[in-house]
């Protein structure tokens, strides 16, 4: 009689238990893909705001640079608090920021508190390692596992998701209804971590190493500008090429500060492990060529049919040819996990990078038919969606537990500085084919990108079979 109410108790405690773990994986995917979905929302508006602001479309282009500038700078850190004890409450507060940000995007204030707010909502970027972190904490190896995986995936097609959602809005209300959207579902995505993100397990230390926060963040603020001022390599050659150095300088002064560190913000020593190298490189290249291959397909998809090609698409539809590169990108996601029980993290890596390469040959060979946009976007999304969700179990199989939110934070600041490095060789390449007095470029500068494009994913492939040779001789001496 004794013992009942205490059984009781446990059953009641073991259910509550597995209530909050079936909350936490939608959770989780329900932050990563807002917190993607929301700092995307710079591209679709960018001829909006600059209609709505009367700013030139360089200074548009800002509100999707600055959102990606601060998301690159946070990224190390948030991934460094992530580490710590104090994880729940840096993504609360990490949330609220975003909100914030939100907010200022709404509100009818001058162009500058909208930079602000961007800004402010890319700072959720840095969330994403940080759901893994908590991924890997609190679930079963294997379930954790394929969590991981997919939180990479939405990362990444959280864009097609936001996409033409905002163009429309911002077609029926205007750019402050389709900044609406992002205000209400970060309060959503504020108000979901609260109920359902637990506590870090105890014994860990969360010190920040500031003098390397402070130069990395630097350095991805030169690199990343120079990225996206395609202009000043046109017009100033000398001084880009001053900024380059200065960029890497910092960053070899950061890789020295971090070795010397006793709590560095990255373990540049772990990152060194040629497995982890391996894929962060893989990471970069690929990186270069995939968003290259997205920003390739919906500037063609909207070049009016008085180029000599194009569809003229509007916004919003233009933002449904990215539906496919979502759709499948996320069954691939789906799929991997089940796919790495037989074949090596690695080989998946070298396979996504050929199927990303053959959405270039098909772009670069098919492209007169709009069916044939959607065709090459779903191979895209394939292909993106295997890379991304094998990503995280080629590095975190040899990552301590509690180095995970770190590990993948120092990831994704390379992936943001592929991406940023592939939307500027793209929009170079197509400069360099665009005629003196002409608008658009010719058709055959997007056949020269979609080469580019297939030699970045050819080294990208490359590397991951580097990757796998040496997993084999680890596995099989």
């Amino acid at each position: 009689m004794t013992g009942q109410p205490v059984d009781g108790a446990a059953v009641k405690g073991v259910r509550a238990a597995r209530s909050e773990a079936g909350l936490l994986v939608p959770a989780l995917m329900f932050i990563s893909l807002v917190v993607a979905a929301v700092a995307s929302l710079g591209t679709p508006l960018i001829t909006s705001v600059a209609t709505s602001f009367h700013v030139s479309l360089g200074s548009a282009q800002w509100t999707l640079t600055a959102a990606l500038l601060s998301g690159a700078v946070a990224t190390p850190v948030l991934g460094r608090l992530g580490a710590g004890p104090h994880r729940r409450a840096t993504i609360l507060a990490t949330l609220a920021v975003v909100v914030a940000g939100s907010a200022l995007t709404v509100l009818p204030l001058p162009f500058p508190w909208l930079l602000a707010g961007r800004a402010a909502q890319g700072v959720g970027l840095g969330l994403t390692a940080l759901m893994m972190g908590v991924a890997r904490d609190h679930l079963p190896e294997e379930r954790s596992a394929a969590v991981i995986a997919l939180i990479s995936v939405v990362s990444i097609i959280g864009a097609g998701v936001g996409y033409p959602l905002a163009a429309l809005l911002a077609e029926l209300g205007g750019v402050r209804a389709a900044y609406g959207f992002g205000l209400v579902v970060t309060a959503a995505a504020l108000l979901t971590a609260w109920r359902a993100m637990p506590e870090a397990p105890e014994g860990r230390s969360a010190r920040v190493d500031v003098a390397g926060a402070v130069v990395l963040a630097a350095a991805l603020l030169l690199v990343l500008f120079l990225a996206g001022e395609r202009s000043l390599w046109s017009s100033h050659l000398a001084v880009a090429g001053s900024l380059a150095v200065v960029a890497a300088a910092l960053l070899c002064g950061w890789t020295i500060i971090e070795l010397r560190s006793t709590t560095p913000l990255v373990d540049v020593r772990a990152v060194r492990h040629p497995a982890v190298a391996g894929a962060n490189l893989a990471m970069f290249v690929g990186g270069i060529g995939m968003y290259l291959l997205l920003t390739l397909i919906t500037r063609y998809a909207q070049t009016p049919h008085g180029a000599g090609y194009g569809f003229g698409l509007t916004t919003f539809v233009a933002g449904l040819v990215l539906v496919p590169f979502s759709v499948v990108g996320f069954v691939a996601g789906k799929l991997t996990p089940r796919l790495r029980t037989r074949i090596a993290g690695p080989l998946l890596l070298a396979g996504s990078a050929v199927v990303v390469g053959g959405g270039f040959a098909l772009f670069a060979a098919a492209r007169s038919d709009l069916a044939e946009l959607f065709a090459a976007m779903g191979v895209l999304g394939l292909g993106v969606g295997g890379f991304s969700a094998a990503m995280p179990g080629v590095i975190l199989a040899v990552t301590p537990k509690s180095e995970t939110s770190s590990a993948m934070s120092f990831n994704y600041v390379v992936r943001s500085v592929g991406y940023s490095l592939g939307s500027a060789i793209g929009g170079l390449i197509l400069a360099t084919g665009t005629g003196p007095g002409r608008l658009f470029p010719d058709d055959g500068a997007y056949t020269t990108a979609a080469l580019v494009g297939i030699g970045c994913m050819a080294v990208t492939t490359l590397a991951g079979l580097a990757l796998a040779r040496r997993h084999l001789s680890e596995t099989h001496p």
